[in-house]
């Protein structure tokens, strides 16, 4: 059954807000920042518990959680429970492991005709998934919004990128991302003249320097294989209050000393004015569409007590305006949910777009091993400083997807969870690894001594591949799964495109020769037994998610085929607006915090000049 409209309860009973927003992560921050510098009233309703004084409690959850995974220090850590126990549920990358398994993964996922898992995760909890961002801001290139027009793949952006610049510099101001222009030049006009970063580059590892110096003057697809410092939202310098960065390489899970920029950097500077209320531990669960204008009359929540408790109260939340910004699988699950009969197929989808589309940066990764008379001392700093930028908008995306190379300075902790793995080996006399061949068993000195000597060479390349959108890529609800409010959980259907699949096939070939150009042995497997195994042209590859969750509700230039305008408005309702990556109707190779942060500021400001009339 579906949830029904209640009655308004203390903390909004009698308040008409200027505006109410679902969701503080970063895009409801800054529109809540924005907004209340404007002196305009703001409420937030936020589904997970509040931003804690101090993220040391988050730290000795880390500390003490024997899964060190990306969610590990947020609450609540369902490891291995059932979803349908919490009134907040979330995927975890533990549900990647009961994929198969719907009583113990909280994203229902349809696994059959040719459809693959969905493999990235989300937090929702006061500050959002910026808690574990590892603070990657690059901007996306020219030609990702023109990726239909152009290449003659998925759709087109309804905003050119000459209009996002100004947009990325405020994002680049707010988030204090730290780079040079000068490193960034693998492409003309992406900066007007004299323009510069809040702060010059964090520095790069040992590894990445080693790697420049061996692939200098190296050129695969008639592209060089240059290093570029990567565009980071991490301080080089003391920034907004904040320390610089010590190079602890866990920027994810969670930064320690709060160098790294995350949401709640912008809320709390919201909270300052007086002029924002945030209501934490308040599930969303409906939003009220006026009969006569069509206009959205207020949005119902659920409030609770207890992680596993149900609910403790009820309420409906008033305001002039309405910003959905609860990420792109939580606001296509509103939307959907708020179905009468009036709007059978749910709220601001007459075009039947709402939760389809759905895309990610399915990642290529591999891994290496540098040669003894050259170790890269990888582990001392964080997890990444730099990638190779060259193949993400060049004449090859008419036949393969681009992608970005992300280098990675955390040794093969990605791959096969080193440094552990390796030791386990060596202790019980297995190969997991692939690095102790002889199945040998050794302790103390001749341990500490055999494993020195491969840590100090392991470096892996995480390649970020393009997707197009495709409406059977999709999220909507699974009433027979709900969670303990009784409300829906997500249900998945994705696929990876072929024009994906190419990529991967270049991605691997462009990682292959940059190995052998520096002399690195590869160590890459395939496994054929894990669900995201796929084959394209004879050729098997697995895949993990990149966490960066887009489309579902996907901006365009028409309400036939989209959800909202270039404005973040949706088609359908007047006063209803989505921000976050659930309106990117492509992706690009970028990480999308930035480009999230950029058009929140465009619909912040836009929400502002209709308050002042």
């Amino acid at each position: 059954m579906q949830p029904t409209s209640s009655t308004a309860a203390p903390g909004t009973d009698g308040i008409v807000y200027d505006v109410v927003i679902v969701g503080a992560g970063v895009s409801g921050g800054i529109v809540a920042s924005e907004l209340a510098a404007k002196n305009l009233n703001v409420l937030i309703i936020e589904a997970g518990q509040p931003i804690p004084a101090s993220r040391q409690d988050y730290m000795e959850r880390f500390f003490t959680s024997p899964a060190k995974l990306p969610e590990a220090p947020y609450p609540p850590n369902p490891i291995n429970a059932d979803p349908s126990e919490f009134n907040v549920g979330r995927a975890t990358t533990n549900d990647l492991a009961n994929v198969r398994d719907q009583s113990k993964s909280y994203l229902v996922q349809n696994l059959g005709d040719n459809q693959t898992p969905f493999t990235s995760t989300y937090e929702r909890v006061g500050g959002g998934t910026l808690w574990h961002w590892l603070g990657t801001s690059l901007r996306l290139l020219p030609g990702d919004f023109e990726l239909k027009s152009k290449f003659g793949h998925g759709r087109d952006w309804p905003i050119p990128y000459d209009s996002m610049a100004p947009l990325y510099a405020r994002a680049e101001t707010e988030m204090g991302v730290a780079c040079t222009v000068e490193t960034q030049q693998y492409m003309d006009g992406l900066y007007p003249p004299g323009y510069q970063y809040p702060m010059p580059s964090i520095k790069q590892s040992y590894l990445d320097k080693t790697l420049q110096r061996s692939l200098a003057g190296v050129q695969i697809y008639g592209e060089p294989m240059n290093l570029a410092p990567t565009p980071a939202a991490r301080n080089s310098r003391p920034y907004q209050g904040r320390r610089v960065c010590a190079g602890n390489t866990n920027c994810i899970p969670i930064c320690p000393i709060e160098a790294k920029y995350d949401a709640t950097v912008t809320i709390n500077k919201a909270l300052t004015t007086g002029k924002v209320t945030i209501l934490y531990r308040t599930v969303a669960s409906r939003v009220n569409v006026d009969s006569l204008d069509g206009k959205i009359s207020g949005i119902d929540y659920i409030t609770w007590t207890d992680p596993r408790g149900g609910a403790s109260g009820h309420g409906t939340a008033v305001g002039k305006f309405y910003v959905l910004a609860a990420h792109a699988i939580e606001t296509p699950r509103l939307l959907l949910m708020s179905a009468d009969d009036r709007m059978p197929n749910g709220v601001a989808n007459s075009s039947g777009q709402v939760g389809r589309n759905l895309m990610d940066h399915p990642l290529y990764l591999s891994w290496a091993l540098m040669p003894e008379d050259k170790p890269i001392y990888p582990m001392r700093g964080p997890i990444s400083t730099s990638g190779i930028e060259t193949l993400r908008d060049t004449a090859h995306r008419r036949k393969w997807a681009a992608f970005r190379m992300e280098i990675g300075n955390e040794g093969w902790n990605f791959p096969i969870n080193d440094p552990y793995q390796t030791p386990q080996d060596y202790i019980d006399g297995t190969n997991v690894s692939q690095l102790n061949p002889k199945l040998e068993k050794l302790h103390g000195t001749a341990l500490v001594e055999r494993l020195n000597k491969l840590f100090i060479r392991q470096f892996r390349i995480a390649n970020l591949v393009e997707e197009e959108a495709n409406p059977s890529s999709r999220v909507s609800l699974s009433w027979g799964y709900q969670d303990r409010l009784g409300l829906p959980r997500p249900l998945i259907d994705y696929r990876l495109s072929e024009y994906t699949r190419k990529g991967f096939k270049k991605a691997r070939k462009v990682n292959s020769a940059i190995y052998k150009a520096v002399g690195a042995t590869e160590y890459t497997v395939t496994n054929t037994e894990d669900p995201t195994y796929f084959e394209v042209d004879g050729e098997g590859f697995n895949y993990f998610g990149a966490g960066h969750i887009m489309g579902t509700t996907v901006m365009g230039s028409s309400r036939a085929d989209s959800v909202v305008d270039s404005d973040q408005r949706c088609w359908d309702h007047d006063n209803l607006y989505i921000v976050g990556s659930s309106t990117f109707p492509a992706t690009g190779t970028a990480n999308p915090t930035l480009t999230i942060a950029a058009l929140s500021f465009k619909t912040a400001d836009i929400l502002g000049k209709r308050l002042s009339k």
